[in-house]
Order: C-alpha cells, then sequence, then structure tokens
C-alpha cells in the first residue's frame, strides 16, 4: 500500500442527480440548516450518531466543514456534501471515514436531511462514494455500521450490495444509558 498523502482522492464526485464534494470554509451555515431540520430523525440514533447528542449551531458546522477540509487533504478521512446537481441544495453527506490503511479498509456512513429523504439520493450517494474508495483509495474492504433498529440505513447498506456480516449485541450504549446492537455489513473490492 503507497503512502496515503500520495493517494489522489478526487474532491469533487458527479451522479446523476447530485455533486459530491468535500466541505470547505464557508460551508458551516447550509450545514447547519441541514441538521437543524433533521435533528429529531438523527438523534433516534445517538449511539451510532453521537455528534448529534450536542446542540447544533452555524458555528460547529462551520468547525466541522474546516476539519473536514483539512482532514480530507491529510488523508485521515473523506467526507462528501450531498448537494441537488440542479438546486446546489444541501440534501445530507456521505463519505468514507477511520480508515485502516494497512488492510486497506474505510467506513461509509452517510445521512439525509429530512425533506430530502425518500429520494433516492443516499443510495445513489453510497455507491458514488464506494467506486471512489475502491478505485481511488485502493480499499480492499468498505464497511457500513448501523443501529440493529437503523432499517432505512440498513436498507441502504443491502442496495448498495453489502452484506450483512453479524450484528454484535449490545455493543454499544446510547446517551440514556440503553444499550445499542450494531449491524456490521461489508462490501469487498472484487465484489464489484
Amino acid at each position: 500500500m503507497p503512502n496515503p498523502l500520495l493517494l489522489e482522492p478526487s474532491p469533487t464526485l458527479a451522479t446523476a442527480r447530485l455533486i459530491l464534494r468535500t466541505p470547505a470554509p464557508g460551508d458551516g451555515p447550509q450545514v447547519f440548516e441541514a441538521v437543524a431540520e433533521s435533528l429529531q430523525n438523527l438523534r433516534r440514533y445517538l449511539a451510532s450518531l453521537p455528534w448529534v447528542a450536542a446542540e447544533p449551531s452555524v458555528e460547529a458546522s462551520e468547525i466541522f466543514c474546516r476539519n473536514a477540509h483539512a482532514n480530507f487533504h491529510a488523508r485521515k478521512d473523506f467526507p462528501y456534501l450531498m448537494l441537488e446537481a440542479d438546486t446546489a441544495r444541501l440534501v445530507g453527506v456521505c463519505g468514507l471515514h477511520r480508515p485502516e490503511w494497512n488492510t486497506p479498509k474505510l467506513e461509509v456512513g452517510y445521512w439525509c436531511r429530512t425533506s430530502a429523504l425518500g429520494n433516492g439520493y443516499v443510495t445513489e450517494a453510497v455507491q458514488a462514494v464506494c467506486a471512489h474508495g475502491f478505485e481511488r483509495l485502493a480499499a480492499a474492504r468498505l464497511e457500513i455500521l448501523a443501529d440493529r433498529e437503523n432499517l432505512p440505513s440498513r436498507r441502504v447498506a443491502e442496495r448498495c450490495g453489502f452484506v450483512l456480516e453479524g450484528t454484535l449485541r449490545s455493543e454499544r450504549r446510547d446517551p440514556h444509558g440503553s444499550l445499542r446492537d450494531t449491524c456490521i455489513y461489508s462490501r469487498l473490492r472484487d465484489e464489484r
């Protein structure tokens, strides 16, 4: 595996209906708007999404965007804003996270703003970032971790060709102390 700094991930990906691009300084207000709109839905799975426990703010969203921008260039994280191609409206975030370069493997993560749910945007974005992970980041394995009760997230994994490897029972606690199960899905490079 080459040094990750020598990899050339693309800062922009395009699908039939979406432009996926890395967050940049100044994107905080639109990220905040999407998070604030979607907070109730996102907080249903706090054990998997601990970052939504805090109250959202434009400042916190801007910090996320600036950290994401820096981490992308350092090859530590690869988040993409999901923008409608015809309107540039932010409909969610999808990315490749927690790289383990020795394998190499990455975790696929995603969320969609509430008003854009049900349009297939997440599936479209996941397919694009997975292709990018295999082609440009030399991934041998991609994983999706989803709360067992998060059926929409699990359906996305299945639609995108991921295989359920197993369920980690009582694997994490949500902020209220309840134990949660985590489903682990994977897709290998040769399964494309």
